[in-house]
């Protein structure tokens, strides 16, 4: 088994605080011990720097360098995609949701090939994604596509020692009920089960967060509670696996902050996102679990009321790099296929070539 120590950092959207918080990552001795990849545009990581008010001293290579292997400490990979010139800062545009899309790319396929164990990037703006690739839904579809990937991973959020998962993402709310199925939310159980163990939690603790008020209020309020949560949790119970629930969301995360759960699983996107962020904006990482290495990004956007005075927060993205560290460190991973590093500078070429907004 190989031991890999490296952090693949895509700079996410031009026009937002990215590459300010990805200048500052660089600059930083504790966020970075000489071990990061940073990929994208080095006009735009240079703009971040003066943003930033800090001085960067960080070579760079081309992805052609990418096949014989790296140098030692960090690097900058420039991809020259993205002109600053082109793209506002403190707006989305298709220009900064392109350059997104490619760094992402391009992290993603250094992270499989074997040269870091960690795919990480500072934030993305799903609207400038889309501009840029219009059947963009979230970053858990592209990185099938983009790495072909057997299982679709999910998300969590991850608050110092509280952890969000969801059962559902990125849908309307009115899709929310006729999505879930109690296969689906007991595949959630155990993956979340699954991730945390090999984040260190010996027999995670899960609260399963109920879908309506009240928890159903004895199906007052739906009948999704009992015919659908609590059959999955059941089923969980069984599988020796510590849920409990459904609970009403209105109280499980009090629960779960007072040392009762490791971990809440919610039905839906902002059924977990808004209380995880009151609880701790500025350092709280979302982190895309399931795949052969950990992806992680703060879990704040690209703030972009605040783009380019240097004022950006850089706690979450500190976190980030932090969590998947600390991940890759726990967990074991199989050698890639050498073939896999070997074809990196071709495949990333190709990718640029073809677009990744086709």
């Amino acid at each position: 088994m190989a031991t890999l120590r490296r952090v693949a950092l895509a700079i996410g959207d031009v026009g937002g605080i990215g590459p300010e918080l990805a200048a500052r990552v660089v600059v930083d001795a504790d966020a970075n011990p000489g071990d990061l990849i940073v990929i994208g545009d080095r006009r735009v990581l240079e703009m971040g720097a003066r943003h930033a008010r800090v001085s960067l001293d960080l070579p760079t290579i081309a992805p052609d360098d990418l096949g014989a292997g790296l140098p030692e400490g960090s690097v900058f990979v420039d991809v020259g995609n993205c002109d600053p010139e082109t793209a506002p800062v403190g707006t989305s545009s298709e220009v900064g949701g392109r350059a997104s899309l490619e760094n992402f790319a391009v992290a993603l396929l250094v992270a499989q090939s074997g040269l870091a164990d960690v795919a990480s990037f500072t934030p993305f703006n799903k609207h400038a994604m889309r501009l840029a690739r219009p059947d963009y839904v979230d970053e858990i579809g592209f990185v099938d596509r983009t790495i072909n990937a057997t299982r679709s991973g999910r998300e969590f959020n991850v608050l110092d020692e509280v952890w969000n998962a969801r059962v559902t993402s990125h849908i309307p709310l009115r899709e929310v009920s006729d999505s879930l199925s109690a296969d689906r939310i007991y595949d959630s159980i155990r993956l979340t089960d699954e991730v945390m163990r090999a984040a260190g939690y010996e027999h995670p603790r899960i609260g399963v967060a109920a879908l309506n008020p009240h928890a159903g209020d004895g199906r007052n309020f739906g009948d999704e509670d009992e015919d659908v949560i609590r059959p999955a949790v059941e089923r969980a119970q069984e599988a020796q696996l510590a849920a409990t629930g459904p609970i009403p969301s209105d109280t499980v995360f009090v629960r779960a902050t007072r040392g009762e759960f490791d971990a809440v699983l919610t039905m839906f996107h902002d059924q977990g996102q808004i209380a995880m962020k009151l609880l701790g904006f500025d350092r709280g990482v979302t982190l895309i679990a399931g795949y052969p290495f950990p992806i992680v990004t703060p879990a704040h956007g690209t703030a972009y009321d605040i783009a380019g005075q240097g004022k950006a927060d850089t706690g979450a993205t500190f976190n980030a790099v932090a969590l998947g560290r600390r991940l890759a460190k726990m967990q074991t991973r199989p050698d890639p296929d050498p073939d896999l590093r070997e074809t990196l500078p071709q495949r990333i070429e190709k990718m640029l070539r073809a677009g990744v907004t086709a």
